[in-house]
């Protein structure tokens, strides 16, 4: 090890003061105590700023082969089954708590287009830990982008999901439907149940959407009547509905039906 004098410092090269640094191709010195506690300060910020950064919340996030966009957390029911509280609004890694500061239009788009050019995916999927149509001009400006993005080729074909709640129509007090059809290719709707009555029980709507069983049911057929390039109506197992009552209904209005797992802990 090279020998540095420590006169200029003003400290002794034995004080405690002093600790080894390595700055990288072989170079090494002693620095006094003060330089330390600033290198460390120095540190740990920067640790403080990485974890910041790494766990600030994601508009756009990945899943499976889907790019997924968490563009509300807002949502007029509290399902009993909803991940979002028990998952304490983490999905998988990603915090998806917005904490109240919704992404503009352009800044999902900014992200998107960021995330796409990182992976192949084979779909972009409105979901989150939210419902999508609570914010109907930002959910159909990005589709809008993104079916621009299609017709220039600039990626690989994809579709685009919309994952919601059927309450649409109720939450923007007009006919969804039409609007979502230019720019939405597969819908999936949370039927969730049999009947109204066990519907109210799973999902607990807040004031306002106590009778919107039949208005999910509504927007199912009208998917369906538009010519969606898929619609599925689906229905969480162990909740207390009866799947294959849920099952004949969502067939009965022209959709495909899903069965999805109940989920409790992130496996």
């Amino acid at each position: 090890m090279p020998v540095f004098k420590t006169s200029a410092l003003n400290h002794s090269a034995t004080s405690p003061c002093f600790y080894f640094i390595n700055f990288g191709a072989g170079l090494s010195a002693f620095l006094p105590g003060r330089w330390r506690c600033a290198s460390v300060q120095i540190a740990i910020i920067q640790k403080e700023v990485f974890m910041k950064t790494e766990n600030r919340p994601k508009v756009v996030y990945r899943f499976g082969e889907g790019v997924y966009l968490n563009i509300t957390n807002r949502c007029p029911n509290l399902c009993a089954f909803c991940i979002k509280t028990k998952w304490h609004m983490d999905f998988h890694g990603n915090n998806l708590n917005l904490q109240g500061r919704e992404p503009s239009a352009s800044e999902v788009v900014a992200a998107l287009d960021e995330e796409l050019k990182k992976a192949p995916f084979k779909e972009v999927v409105f979901c989150g830990y939210g419902e999508p149509t609570m914010r109907l001009d930002v959910l159909l400006f990005v589709a809008q982008t993104l079916k621009g993005w299609m017709a220039q080729a600039k990626y690989p074909p994809f579709k685009i999901r919309l994952n919601t709640n059927g309450l649409g129509n109720l939450i923007n007090h007009k006919d969804t439907v039409p609007e979502l059809r230019r720019v939405v290719d597969v819908v999936n709707v949370s039927l969730n149940a049999e009947n109204e009555t066990v519907w109210r029980r799973i999902v607990r709507p807040e004031e306002g959407y106590e009778n919107g069983y039949e208005a999910v049911r509504a927007f199912i057929r009208s998917c369906v009547a538009a010519g969606f390039d898929k619609v599925v109506a689906s229905c969480v197992d162990q909740t207390g509905a009866d799947p294959k009552a849920v099952q004949k209904i969502a067939e009965a209005d022209g959709a495909q039906f899903y069965l999805r797992s109940f989920l409790d802990a992130q496996n």
